[in-house]
């Protein structure tokens, strides 16, 4: 058969793209009528779609405090050490490089402000194998305009767990207690762990454990019948953020969205060690990145997959 002219390459590349997106569409819809003993949804709506090739592996998420409406992205596995700014709708607007750095498995990212500036905090914490003796966390200011560019780290933290590797996915930042909080991923209950935001330059870190997750939820019985290694996974933690005003830790897994409210007072040890408000997700497979918007009203919320939908979640 001769080659295909392009013209009707791509009338198919945007038939094949129509077609997932209208099954993207009535999946998500047909997600929302759930039910799960073990939490009730919150509201949530569909804000986009991420369609664009580069965002096949979006492992993190933070919303902009300097530019409304646009949210950070970041990819992990061999990609290259890349920002991407989206729009609400999941619009690709800007690529930025990070150099002087080696990436080796980006897992998060938060926004913060210190000092009167606003930072991006990029955590490079994956250990799939458990194998890592040390991990980075990098931070770079948050750029002034939307536009392809280079950015370097305005510093960097290398740490070491107290006790062993272990695969972390979840990274967030109280900037008002000068504080990043990592959360483990694949030990049950999971373990809450802090670094100091701002320590000095070139010391190797041990980050410092604080407590363990209360109120995880139980495996479903009912996806424990129909897709057991599913159901296994569903309460392992994927990403964290805190709320700006610095009250509420958020926490995904594959398929519950928790909220640690932290009294005043309390150090977050004390608020893990509560009971968290405990929901199920909006349809959303490998679910990964998440991160409260500007104003802590609701939460951005997305997957690694492509097309992958981009959902506001107001607790």
């Amino acid at each position: 058969m001769p080659p295909r002219p392009p013209a009707s390459r791509s009338r198919l590349a945007t038939a094949a793209r129509a077609v997932a997106l209208a099954s993207l569409f009535a999946l998500a819809g047909c997600a929302r009528t759930d039910d799960d003993s073990t939490g009730s949804k919150p509201g949530s709506e569909l804000s986009g779609v991420l369609l664009d090739l580069q965002l096949s592996e979006v492992s993190g998420l933070a919303a902009s405090h300097r530019h409304d409406g646009v949210l950070w992205l970041h990819d992990d596995g061999d990609n290259p050490p890349r920002l991407f700014a989206v729009n609400e709708r999941g619009g690709r607007l800007a690529t930025f490089r990070i150099e002087d750095i080696t990436k080796t498995d980006w897992e998060d990212i938060a926004t913060f402000e210190l000092e009167g500036k606003r930072y991006l905090l990029i955590a490079d914490t994956g250990d799939n194998g458990g194998l890592r003796r040390t991990l980075q966390l990098h931070v770079v200011e948050e750029p002034a305009t939307l536009r392809n560019a280079r950015l370097k780290p305005a510093w960097s933290i290398a740490f070491r767990w107290p006790d062993g590797a272990r695969d972390c996915e979840a990274v967030a930042v109280d900037a008002r207690r000068g504080e990043i909080l990592l959360v483990s991923k694949k030990r049950q209950p999971p373990e809450l762990f802090s670094l100091p935001l701002r320590p000095p330059a070139g010391e190797l870190l041990t980050a410092q454990p604080l407590a363990t997750l209360d109120g995880m939820p139980e495996p479903d019985p009912a996806r424990l019948k129909h897709a057991p290694e599913r159901a296994k996974h569903d309460g392992q933690v994927t990403a964290a953020s805190v709320s700006p005003d610095g009250t509420t830790l958020a926490v995904m897994t594959y398929r519950y969205l928790l909220l640690y409210p932290r009294a005043e007072g309390d150090n977050w040890a004390d608020a893990v060690s509560g009971t968290p408000r405990t929901s199920v997700l909006p349809w959303l497979p490998q679910a990964e990145a998440l991160g409260w918007d500007a104003d802590g009203r609701s939460l951005y919320a997305t997957g690694e997959f492509i097309p992958a939908p981009l959902y506001r979640i107001t607790p």
